[in-house]
């Protein structure tokens, strides 16, 4: 029997294989992180029951960029005075009139209920005083959105930061990937 001898590796070719696959990726992770999503890392209670502190997932820009936000979806916001992304809550939209009376949502005068909450959350966190402190009323501007944490008494968001323009906002909804019991979308 013969043995067939194994041709020589050709490190020159193995080395420019390796170049270009790494050079492929890095190009591909910028397109896709440039356009399609964002990388996301929740920092603190703000967003809590939705979502955990240090909860590592991803959010859509494309969803963003063609559909736009409505009324309570979760959005990406850069802040450039922290240079840091926060992740809050859409309450009020452009041209709107924003405020809160007794733990109520009012738009531009009427009462809106957000039934995206956990009632028993929201309850004991009601315990000694109002969930949501009174403010407002705030009118939006063409271009202004007012974003809230989800835990009210802790976050600090459009009644602290003032509203947020349009082209602060890079992506919406967040797709969490750990803890594993908060896998879905938010």
């Amino acid at each position: 029997m013969e043995e067939k001898k194994q041709a020589p590796i050709n490190w020159g070719h193995e080395l420019w294989d390796f170049l270009k696959m790494l050079l492929i990726s890095i190009v591909v992770v910028f397109l896709c992180t440039r356009f399609l999503i964002r990388p996301v890392r929740v920092d603190g209670d703000s967003m809590y029951p939705t979502l955990h502190n240090n909860a590592i997932g991803f959010s859509n820009i494309l969803t963003y960029r063609m559909q736009g936000l409505k009324r309570f979806d979760i959005a990406i916001i850069y802040v450039p005075e922290k240079k840091e992304y926060l992740v809050k809550r859409v309450i009020g939209l452009p041209g709107e009139t924003i405020e809160y009376r007794q733990d109520q949502l009012l738009v531009n005068g009427e009462a809106v209920a957000e039934d995206f909450f956990d009632e028993d959350y929201k309850r004991s966190q009601s315990a000694n005083g109002s969930f949501t402190q009174d403010f407002g009323p705030v009118t939006l501007a063409d271009d202004e959105y007012f974003m809230l944490g989800d835990n009210r008494p802790y976050s600090s968001d459009s009644r602290w930061y003032g509203p947020f323009k349009k082209e602060q906002i890079k992506a919406k909804d967040v797709v969490v990937l750990f803890p594993f019991q908060q896998i879905g979308v938010h």
